[in-house]
């Protein structure tokens, strides 16, 4: 019986498969080497966390709607007026100075009147005259009358002629003509002293109204004399009412339609630096302006509301003005600054601790603060210093 030998033999299947699975672990293998490989790699270079970064808690307050002056405002006096005289001449006295404060009526300066003031005289004599003149006509005329009445009852009696009462009668009527030619000559003479009068006044410069001194443009030896028609001349005398004050100022068309009388306002002024003034609307202007090369613009203005008696405004002094517009208070606020596109905040969130950009609806704002509707909440905190945002974004954030 012969022995046989057992002999093992691989078949293509089996090697193929082994090829197969010693593949598969290969690439396991590497896929799980890189894998770690690239966790050593984040491990070593992740972005550090962000330490004591300033955040914003976002709280509860007042916010302002609020248009302010295109370009620099001015103060002026309510009551001012640029006097002149209706009549030219050469100045004689000159009774104030710039800076005098004045009453009502007082008179500011005087030209030479020495004609002026002989015709009044001349007038005022005519006139008396015509006056005396008048009396004695008027007082014939009435005895006159008396003698005619006294004739007709005497020639009832037939004590005076048909004749001789037509002669008086005739006489008084003669004498009535007389007096009322009297009259007239008088009323003539009257006129005539009213005239030479305003001839005289208008050499004369009185204040309309108290105020102050702003300027005076002349001198005493100085000729003045009245604006031409059609040309402007500097006036002789400026005065203005500084007891009471306001404030024009452009605002920009756009904002017009948010501005009305009685509105609030804060009022600063480059004369005094650091102090706020309160006022109110009192008037807006009836027409937008339109000045070349420049923006359209309304002009308003402001009354300041019981400014301090310390504080001594002056005409001229330049102001600007923020009008308050509208206000919703007790509202959830942030700081303009913190807006990112208008809509959108960047906000801490504690669980993550990383910041996230939220949409945000906004309401009213300023420079300072704006009214956020939705989208965040009070006691929440946000980024308002968006510099380097992309990085922060990325990293882990430790609140300060």
């Amino acid at each position: 019986m012969l022995a046989g030998k057992c002999t093992t033999t691989n078949s293509p299947a089996s090697a193929h498969l082994n090829r197969d699975e010693e593949s598969a672990v290969r690439t396991t293998w590497l896929v799980s080497l890189a894998a770690v490989i690239a966790a050593l790699l984040w491990w070593q270079f992740k972005p550090a966390p962000v330490t004591n970064l300033q955040l914003h808690t976002i709280e509860t307050g007042l916010v302002e709607r609020i248009s302010a002056n295109s370009r620099a405002g001015t103060v002026y006096a309510c009551t001012s007026a640029s006097l002149s005289l209706r009549v030219g001449g050469r100045v004689s006295q000159l009774f104030v100075d710039e800076g005098e404060r004045v009453k009502a009526e007082q008179l500011l300066l005087e030209l030479d009147n020495a004609e002026e003031q002989a015709r009044l005289a001349l007038a005022q004599a005519d006139l008396r005259a015509a006056q005396i003149e008048q009396q004695s006509a008027c007082d014939s005329a009435s005895l006159a009358k008396r003698e005619a009445a006294r004739a007709e009852s005497l020639v009832q009696q037939k004590l005076v002629s048909g004749e001789r009462l037509d002669q008086l009668e005739t006489d008084a009527q003669l004498r009535a003509l007389s007096c009322s030619h009297s009259q007239a000559m008088t009323e003539r003479a009257s006129a005539a002293r009213d005239l030479a009068q305003i001839q005289f006044d208008s050499t004369k410069l009185y204040a309309p109204f108290a105020g102050t001194i702003a300027a005076v443009n002349g001198d005493i030896g100085e000729i003045v004399t009245p604006s031409p028609p059609g040309i402007q001349t500097p006036p002789a005398v400026e005065l203005l009412d500084d007891s009471c004050l306001y404030i024009e100022a452009p605002i920009d068309e756009v904002e017009a339609s948010k501005v009305s009388v009685g509105q609030q306002t804060r009022v600063t002024l480059d004369a005094f630096r650091g102090q706020v003034f309160t006022g109110a609307v009192s008037r807006t202007g009836t027409r937008v302006s339109a000045l070349e090369k420049q923006a359209r613009t309304l002009d308003i203005e402001v009354t300041l509301i019981d400014p301090p008696e310390e504080v001594k405004l002056l005409v001229g002094y330049s102001a600007d003005v923020e009008i308050i517009t509208g206000y919703a208070d007790k509202v959830v606020r942030v700081p303009t600054e913190a807006l990112l596109g208008g809509n959108q905040l960047v906000r801490y969130n504690p669980q993550s601790k990383r910041l996230e950009k939220v949409e945000v609806e906004v309401g009213l704002a300023n420079w300072s603060w704006s009214e956020i509707r939705s989208g965040v909440t009070a006691g929440e905190q946000i980024l308002t210093r968006l510099e380097n945002l992309d990085t922060l974004l990325k990293s882990e954030v430790n609140p300060l």
